[in-house]
């Protein structure tokens, strides 16, 4: 019997720009430019997709404009070996242009396109007794024209005795959303990840390791990734550490979704949470070596 993982977010072109020497304001700047699928939930499945038992089916679900870029989406989904369970509407596919730093830091700047014409009736054919994990994206609960979708598969995902994740994605819109209202779509997921700057403001408190006990009142398994300080997991009332594995630092486009990806794929092989963390920091310090989320 297939067993179904189903990654629910949005369909994203990645343009990633890196200026390889001072920027020149009305004339050309050399710089390293790639072009290829990007998306968090993406991201999430093609990492999964690595490291998952092939016994399991990797979908990533979302929505896409009949063009150029849906095309480059699909095309390397599957040649990951991802079902691209893709609805085809009339406009735009969202775009990111990442601008990367000396550091390997960025700054995004984002069309979400038609992501957000995302509806149940999308979903509901991947939701069936095959199903044992739903991971959704958390932009589709910061977006108010997506949100209420998030708690209707999360339950439907339950129902079926299926686990259920969520990632947090962007400290920027959460705080425009509001704290309430992302945690009201997502309280029922099984896991929640974030990063260090998320979970703080998801928890109200400016101390990681309270953060880490203040949100797993709320999601039963807790990942909280810190870059160059590795990442903390809550499971259990008990708390693993992982350090770091990076050494060079090129670009960090991505490099929390693979780790995300990794440590969801090795929990669902019925791996432990420490050596699951280990094996996410050594995705994440994979990606960073090199330019886009594919490292």
């Amino acid at each position: 019997m297939t067993r179904r993982v189903l990654l629910v977010g949005d369909a994203m072109l990645d343009v990633v720009v890196r200026p390889v020497a001072p920027l020149a304001p009305t004339s050309d700047t050399s710089a390293t430019v790639r072009v290829g699928r990007g998306g968090s939930a993406a991201n999430l499945a093609v990492a999964m997709r690595s490291a998952m038992d092939t016994a399991y089916e990797i979908v990533f679900t979302g929505v896409a404009g009949n063009d150029a870029a849906a095309y480059i989406i699909r095309a390397d989904l599957e040649r990951s070996h991802v079902v691209a369970h893709l609805a085809t509407t009339d406009g735009a596919t969202g775009v990111v242009v990442s601008l990367v730093g000396e550091s390997g830091e960025r700054a995004m700047m984002t069309e979400r396109g038609v992501n957000a014409e995302l509806t149940l009736a999308h979903v509901a054919g991947m939701i069936d007794s095959s199903l044992v994990h739903l991971h959704i994206s958390g932009y589709t609960a910061l977006d108010e024209r997506t949100r209420d979708l998030v708690p209707q598969l999360i339950e439907a995902a339950s129902v079926l005795g299926a686990t259920t994740s969520i990632d947090v994605c962007s400290v920027g819109p959460l705080r425009a959303v509001g704290v309430d209202a992302f945690v009201s779509a997502t309280r029922h997921a099984t896991m929640l990840f974030a990063n260090e700057e998320e979970a703080l403001m998801l928890s109200g408190t400016t101390d990681v390791e309270a953060a880490l006990t203040t949100l797993a009142l709320t999601w039963r398994e807790v990942v909280i990734t810190r870059g160059p300080r590795g990442a903390l997991v809550r499971n259990s009332d008990q708390t693993f550490f992982a350090g770091t594995q990076v050494d060079v630092v090129v670009d960090t486009t991505g490099a929390g979704d693979s780790a995300t990806g990794t440590y969801l794929a090795n929990r669902l092989n019925g791996v432990d949470v420490q050596m699951s963390l280990t094996y996410a920091m050594a995705a994440a310090a994979r990606v960073v070596r090199g330019v886009g989320s594919q490292g």
